[in-house]
């Protein structure tokens, strides 16, 4: 008999609502324009999702699982993890490879899982506790404030994957670095998923598929503001744009009005004026440099004890624990 998991859910609708009016009202009234990631995450932006990492151009996914796939019990050797704790958990698909491992080793005693979209996590807790005879813990919030707030346990290993810190900016990402380090006990390990930097071409082709699924999730955000704040805008007035940004060592993911138009949104009692041409930033995708992830890293404290690239070179994952 499998142990129910245990969901917290610490960031209520209104809550989010709250959040999502006050980041729409400030980033369309910005110059340029903007919205937060955050806002891609519904249930359509699951199924997308797993569609682009399904993509031939979208090699991220594939590469890190890899990673994982070969090296995760010399992971489970190494950390001794009772707990696995993965931040952003999505569905939970790649991180199976080291709860087989920890299993496998017979230290896997707890999983703790966290990300903001609550129906998807209910169903990865609810799988991961058909599948492993061990206590899961879910906590549905936001992880840039969820950290500290998660159970603390022996022996961690702290799980944040598919380059999600790529999406932050480098102060936003020494904070969260920061924040990690403060959580993390002194036995725990954070293990690290980053894209490296590569060919523009190829970084492009990856945020702007053939197939134009990609698109379709950037689009995404706008269908979520036309459904939870009244809004009126029409997806395909807008076209999907991704450029790489050599200064900052980022791709950018735009969308670009092709007309003029005036959009309103009811809940704001606010209208977004948009030129033809204009675009609203919607995500950043950071792209690293081996060197420069280990100089981030030690100045949030950190110790590395390993990296390990895929057979391309195109991915990293470093494992690493408190400094002493």
């Amino acid at each position: 008999m499998h142990r129910q998991p245990t969901i917290d859910v610490l960031v209520t609708p209104a809550d989010r609502h709250g959040a999502m009016r006050f980041d729409v009202r400030t980033g369309l009234a910005s110059t340029p324009k903007s919205l937060p990631p955050v806002w891609f995450y519904d249930e359509s932006w699951s199924l997308l999702f797993d569609r682009i990492t399904r993509l031939p151009e979208y090699y991220l996914t594939r590469a890190e699982s890899a990673i994982l796939a070969g090296r995760a019990a010399e992971i489970a050797t190494e950390t001794g993890a009772e707990t696995l704790v993965e931040i952003g958990s999505g569905t939970s698909e790649k991180t199976r490879f080291l709860l087989d491992a920890l299993s496998e080793a017979g230290t896997l005693r707890t999983i703790v899982l966290l990300d903001i979209g609550e129906e998807v996590l209910r169903d990865a807790a609810a799988n991961l506790s058909a599948r492993y005879d061990v206590e899961v813990h879910a906590v549905v919030d936001d992880f840039r404030a969820g950290l500290l707030k998660l159970p603390s346990n022996e022996r961690q290993l702290w799980a944040f994957l598919g380059s999600t810190i790529g999406n932050f900016t480098p102060e936003e990402r020494a904070g969260l670095l920061a924040d990690f380090r403060t959580a993390m006990g002194p036995d725990d390990h954070l293990l690290l998923g980053t894209d490296l930097i590569k060919a523009p071409d190829r970084l492009v082709a990856a945020y702007d598929d053939s197939e134009g699924v990609t698109a379709e999730f950037n689009r995404n955000v706008l269908r979520v503001l036309n459904r939870d704040l009244g809004a009126g805008f029409d997806p395909e007035a807008f076209e999907h744009r991704a450029v790489w940004n050599d200064e900052h060592g980022w791709i950018e993911m735009r969308l670009r009005s092709r007309a003029a138009q005036l959009v309103e949104i009811r809940e704001l009692s606010a209208t977004v004026d948009l030129a033809a041409g204009e675009e609203i930033l919607t995500e950043i995708s950071c792209k690293f440099d081996p060197d420069q992830l280990r100089v981030e890293l030690v100045a949030a404290g950190m110790d590395i004890s390993h990296g390990w690239f895929d057979d391309a070179g195109d991915f990293l994952v470093t494992l690493a624990k408190p400094g002493r």
